[in-house]
């Protein structure tokens, strides 16, 4: 269920939230009764010619609004624990009863929970904070519950139930996407043509098209963040993950290196892009629907970026030559180079090919594409090359 993550293999420091302290302050020290009583025998053993008495001053006394004041005044307040979330603490299991596991990552667990007040099923991912060691951490799952929340009631993405904080963990309820993940769900069909993947690299891109039109990049576009709301048919296909999405800042240009290794579009690599890294990603997903295995391989991370920086694609082994010129056509313009040349979501979804009711043909693609893919699949799960990174690496 996109599994606690954004995220996330990152650039932190570690601050301990701790409040540490040197010591106390020493308070400062008073005679005490004995001393005083000490020092005036020793003045009144000091007899000697009577000296004119020199009146001595009093000490102003406090007025009334002083004194008013002073009763008056709070003590001072113990530090509150600061939350992230911004709001009190609220514990979730007076509105949700969490279950089974549903999946694992590195920051927490999602669970199958059910809503006491109508016993409706929903997901629920519980990120642990002590994991959030810094200040980055923290923010990054405010941001991620902020876009979900923004995004949330748009079609082909998961809808956002609330978000939930106490001591040891934020909790965030979302929609209960029971169909599995996309890949496993076309290879369990054992089927398939260039319709049906026109009608899932629809789906992705229509999410491409809201968050740009929002004012979200997805920045993490993969098959492993979508996932089919039922077992049904007919089950829409739904964006589950968007821990390393941002609110887009116009004119800015982005510097920090985030995606997934197949995924990630050449600008990234040279820290120097924008929001045209989500049609790139897309493009990828897209090439892998027609073919079987991505574009750009190698045994490493470093090897599968510098072929991504080399930008050679093919398009003449199996089965590209049975693949339509249509679909080839739109794989070519959404892995452009050069991302001012590249298609943006609103042509990508005019295209001929992709359109409903378009040039896509029903005629089923060569079965080995689904061996391919099936063999992907178990080697990303085995190997764990598409994680989400957050990291600056030397390439």
């Amino acid at each position: 269920m996109g599994c606690c993550g954004s995220k996330h293999e990152h650039r932190y420091s570690h601050p301990d939230g701790n409040d540490h302290r040197s010591g106390e302050p020493f308070a400062p020290v008073r005679p005490t009764q004995q001393n005083y009583h000490q020092q005036q025998q020793v003045e009144s053993q000091k007899v000697s010619v009577p000296q004119p008495q020199v009146p001595q001053p009093r000490e102003p006394q406090p007025t009334q609004e002083q004194v008013k004041a002073t009763r008056t005044s709070p003590r001072p307040l113990q530090k509150k624990q600061e939350t992230i979330l911004g709001k009190p603490f609220d514990d979730i299991t007076q509105f949700y009863n969490l279950g089974k596991e549903l999946g694992r990552g590195q920051f927490g667990i999602t669970y199958l929970c059910a809503e006491n007040s109508t016993a409706n099923a929903y997901a629920c991912k519980s990120i642990l904070k002590r994991k959030l060691t810094s200040n980055q951490d923290r923010e990054d799952v405010k941001r991620e519950i902020q876009i979900m929340q923004h995004l949330s009631g748009q079609q082909n993405i998961v809808e956002f139930r609330g978000a939930y904080e106490d001591k040891q963990s934020v909790h965030v309820v979302m929609e209960l996407c029971a169909g599995g993940e996309l890949f496993d769900r076309i290879i369990a069909q054992g089927h398939y043509s260039e319709r049906a993947a026109a009608e899932i690299c629809r789906s992705i891109v229509n999410v491409v098209h809201i968050c740009h039109f929002m004012g979200v990049m997805h920045r993490d576009l993969k098959p492993e963040n979508f996932l089919l709301s039922s077992k049904d048919s007919g089950a829409m296909l739904k964006a589950t993950d968007f821990g390393l999405s941002v609110f887009i800042e116009e004119g800015k240009v982005y510097h920090d290196m985030v995606g997934s290794a197949y995924y990630v579009a050449p600008e990234v690599l040279r820290r120097s892009y924008g929001k045209e890294i989500d049609i790139w990603s897309a493009g990828v997903i897209l090439y892998i629907l027609l073919s079987g295995v991505p574009p750009f391989w190698a045994e490493t991370e470093k090897g599968i970026f510098n072929a991504i920086l080399k930008g050679e694609i093919d398009f003449q082994s199996d089965p590209w030559p049975k693949i339509s010129e249509s679909a080839k056509d739109l794989v070519k313009k959404m892995l452009t180079m050069d991302p001012k040349k590249r298609i943006t979501s609103a042509q990508v979804l005019e295209h001929p090919w992709i359109r409903e009711g378009g040039e896509a043909s029903d005629k089923p693609i060569d079965s080995a594409v689904l061996s391919r893919m099936k063999q992907f699949r178990a080697m990303n799960k085995l190997k764990k090359l598409a994680l989400k990174v957050k990291y600056i690496t030397r390439l």
